[in-house]
């Protein structure tokens, strides 16, 4: 039994309602036959078979809404089916006087004609299984298959990683639900897999042992031509016994294609009608509508050089040159993480109001201490990031709103117990902003070693969901690649982002006026003006300033 999902019926549209239903619970289908009819908040949409069998399961009853990518229907393919019954009409009202002249009837002994083995009844096909991607987080509806750990063909163990899939937020590996044979991979590596959608199918450890003895039987009666290969010699038929009126059409009046390939008609302006089909019963398969575009493609190219000149003044201005190829454009697609940061950048910028606060910091104290520190760390990475969240903890205090949110409905602040101080890291999948949780409980150490943990882990796009959340004021460190100054976007719901840029030894006045050499860091700050105003930033960072710039003295704020 199969689950048919409902396929994308139209951009942006993840619901529809489900108007009638044009068959039943045990109703025997045609491919192509028309199954449901659904009205989205565009058009209503007819969902046709995609392959024979008969119907076991309605899941959306009629005016229920149904998911899209979800199972709208169960049915059995015809080759699972059972016998087929006497009343089930054929696809093609064709006598059989005219099938049986078309081509002999294959004898038991006689090879497939088409080159292409029987698959009707083989133990691995009948008893494969798919296995439906489950969600994987909260809100996501998809992801990009990463690296495929298997091959078709290999036999698996339960909890054995199967495969790593990239979502919008981090690398995510699925495993073996139980020991098998791994059948059948039903997205290809680089291609984007659906949640609630089949992933692979795979053989269960011990039914190919029982779907053989399930089929022994049946061997004995291989003699006989059945309906399904009754089929492939009446689809062997030459073609010009159809009439030209009805080459290319199903056996319900309507040009065979699958909703993918429609979908592809659409987003590209053309009817199903204009693309010759080369499949089954005229069916139009996508390499057909990939080959009429560029078919178009190369029409326009060669007309292009002689359009909008009548054909005298092209003769009188001599040949004309050959047009210039165009170059190739190289196209990537935007998923996961960076597909995610886009919209949640553009939205930040649209919807704060967004004011910048500049300020230099004197590190040397700083750079000293961490120095004297370092041989003291315990195997633990002592850079400046613990010093600047250790110091930041403690400037909350002074300005809890920097510590604050907004909540959805924008009428309220809410004051968070926690600093949980997060820091943008440059991974493999796109901008990554995990945070530290309890900065103000943490030691330096403890903070040093949660860093490293968390930029390893984002490096490798394997962070986990519990530190990607909760985070209330963040970091992004642009001076590790050498930039002084930027304009950070804040990570809303938070109210501030500092960008930390490269430290530079500078000439400086001391107390007495003579010129020294200290280490000068910027620091650029971005706050949301609905709750921040410039003074309070100012004072806060005035008091984080105070922290970096004598290190010594966040000893008497340490509790």
């Amino acid at each position: 039994m199969s689950d048919f999902m409902l396929p994308d019926i139209g951009e942006g549209i993840v619901e529809c309602e489900v108007v009638e239903w044009r068959v039943a619970e045990g109703d025997v289908i045609e491919e192509d036959q028309p199954v449901v009819e659904v009205m989205t908040d565009k058009a209503l949409v007819e969902i046709t078979a995609p392959e024979p069998g008969r119907v076991t399961r309605l899941y959306v009853a009629q005016g229920d809404i149904a998911k899209v990518h979800a199972p709208l229907f169960a049915y059995e393919a015809e080759d699972t089916a059972g016998d087929e019954p006497a009343d089930r009409p054929a696809p093609e009202a064709r006598p059989a006087s005219a099938a049986s002249s078309a081509a002999p009837a294959p004898s038991a002994a006689e090879p497939e004609r088409d080159g292409e083995p029987e698959r009707d009844g083989e133990p691995g096909e009948a008893s494969a299984k798919d296995f439906i991607l489950p969600d994987i987080g909260e809100g996501i509806v998809e992801c990009e298959v990463v690296e495929w750990r298997v091959a078709e063909g290999e036999r698996i163990e339960e909890d054995q990683p199967l495969v790593d899939v990239m979502t919008d937020k981090a690398l995510v590996e699925i495993t073996a639900p139980e020991a098998g044979v791994v059948h059948h991979l039903h997205v290809a590596q680089g291609e984007v897999a659906r949640v609630h959608a089949p992933l692979f199918a795979y053989v269960p450890e011990g039914a190919d042992d029982q779907a053989a003895a399930d089929s022994a039987p049946a061997a004995k009666d291989q003699a006989t031509p059945t309906a399904a290969a009754t089929r492939r010699v009446e689809s062997s038929a030459p073609a010009t016994t159809e009439s030209p009126e009805a080459q290319g059409r199903g056996p319900y009046g309507r040009i065979p294609a699958a909703p993918a390939v429609r979908r592809l008609l659409r987003e590209h302006g053309l009817a199903v009608e204009h693309v010759p089909g080369s499949g089954k019963q005229g069916r139009v398969l996508k390499e057909d509508v990939q080959r009429y575009l560029e078919k178009g493609k190369l029409a326009q190219g060669e007309a292009q050089p002689s359009r909008g000149r009548p054909a005298e003044e092209r003769e009188a201005s001599g040949p004309v040159a050959a047009p210039r190829p165009e170059e190739e454009v190289r196209v990537e697609p935007l998923r996961g993480v960076r597909a995610v940061m886009a919209r949640r950048m553009v939205e930040a910028a649209s919807t704060i109001p967004h004011f910048q606060y500049g300020e230099e910091i004197d590190v040397t104290e700083l750079l000293a201490l961490r120095e004297r520190l370092k041989p003291r760390a315990e195997g633990v990475r002592l850079t400046l990031m613990p010093f600047f969240m250790k110091a930041m903890a403690l400037a909350v205090r002074e300005a809890p709103i920097l510590n604050a949110r907004l909540n959805e409905a924008v009428d309220e602040i809410h004051y968070l117990s926690s600093v949980n101080v997060g820091m943008a890291v440059d991974s493999r999948a796109g901008l990554l902003v995990p945070n530290v949780k309890g900065v103000e409980r943490l030691s330096l150490l403890g903070i040093a070693g949660e860093v490293a943990r968390l930029t390893e882990a984002a490096r490798a796009g394997k962070v986990a969901q519990e530190d990607l959340k909760g985070g209330t004021i963040s970091i992004s460190n642009i001076g590790a690649l050498g930039g002084t100054y930027a304009a950070p976007i804040i990570n809303a719901p938070e109210l501030a982002i500092v960008a930390i840029g490269k430290t530079q030894w500078l000439p400086r006045f001391d107390a007495e006026d003579r010129v020294v050499k200290r280490a000068i860091m910027t620091v650029t700050w971005a706050g949301d003006h609905r709750v921040i105003d410039g003074g309070t930033i100012a004072r806060f960072c005035n008091a984080w300033k105070g922290y970096l710039e004598a290190p010594e003295t966040m000893l008497l704020n340490l509790s």
